[in-house]
């Protein structure tokens, strides 16, 4: 069992994609940090880190024009326009973005053919379905609310959902919309959902990433008092640390003290034996005679 003096939370979140955002981004800028990334920053807080060969940027905008936290583009090339988009929104739980900027950085280390992937139905690693097969394969199902042209999948509780649209769409509104390619989304219908979108182009390696972290059973440490209450009111929340048991109340010493175990008596008990014990050896029988 993990060390509570370690965990970051006093409760445990189930299902995960309830559990909110941290409000830290540190934990995602890490793999990316990692491999010697450059940060920056402006007079709002706002931080940008770029790829060396400045072909990935990525902005952490607390103080940005909407609710787009995280906005990570690619670039073919580092003067043209976007070749793929991903945002997340400002309550969107972190351990997803964290997913995400790891694979992120496992891509970017392998190079161009890789972080520039695009979605190829004839290759399996690269199949549109490869992202969706973590979701179908831990239970989410279609949606009863079905649309033309789009595959919308909803976990068992229908609080967390994916649609993938098909067909053509524009490419500017995927970069600053909710029109994308990827649309996940989480959270009761009563308060602000958390989503993350990613536009057509992402590689499906960074996708699944995501779909895999969404879907993952494990449960996400939090502090109950931070949490928003539909939030808390909706997950289902489980103390870090166990609760002591309860401290016993004079009448229980009592009754312990006065009910004692009885006690084991002893008694003889007759045992089989394969040796013959032997008579008393007997004289003859007289009868004594008349007395004179």
């Amino acid at each position: 069992m993990p060390d509570p003096d370690l965990i970051d939370g006093d409760v445990y979140v189930s299902p995960r994609y309830l559990a909110g955002s941290t409000a830290t981004g540190d934990p995602a800028l890490e793999p990316l940090l990692a491999l010697g990334w450059d940060l920056r920053h402006d007079d709002l807080a706002n931080v940008f880190v770029t790829a060396p060969d400045r072909k990935i940027r990525l902005g952490y905008l607390p103080e940005g024009d909407d609710d787009g936290l995280w906005r990570i583009t690619a670039y073919a090339d580092a003067f043209a326009q976007p070749h793929w988009g991903v945002c997340f929104n400002d309550t969107c739980p972190t351990e997803f973005v964290t997913a995400f900027t790891t694979a992120l950085a496992q891509a970017y280390t392998d190079g161009p053919d890789a972080y520039l992937a695009r979605p190829n139905p004839k290759d399996l690693e690269q199949s549109e379905f490869t992202a969706v097969a973590p979701l179908i394969n831990r239970g989410w199902k279609l949606s009863p609310h079905l649309r033309w042209g789009v595959l919308n999948l909803q976990a068992p509780d229908g609080m967390a959902g994916l649609e993938y649209t098909a067909g053509h769409i524009d490419p500017e509104a995927e970069l600053t919309t909710l029109e994308a390619r990827w649309h996940l989304w989480g959270g009761p219908t009563k308060g602000p959902r958390w989503y993350a979108t990613a536009s057509s182009h992402t590689p499906v390696r960074l996708v699944t990433a995501i779909t895999t972290s969404v879907s993952d059973p494990a449960p996400l440490p939090r502090w109950k008092d931070t949490m928003a209450t539909y939030l808390r009111n909706s997950a289902h929340l489980t103390p870090v640390t166990p609760p002591p048991p309860p401290v016993p109340t004079p009448l229980d010493v009592q009754r312990t003290t006065t009910r004692r175990p009885p006690s084991l008596g002893t008694r003889s008990v007759p045992r089989w034996s394969t040796t013959t014990t032997p008579l008393p050896p007997t004289g003859p029988t007289t009868r004594p005679g008349p007395r004179r």
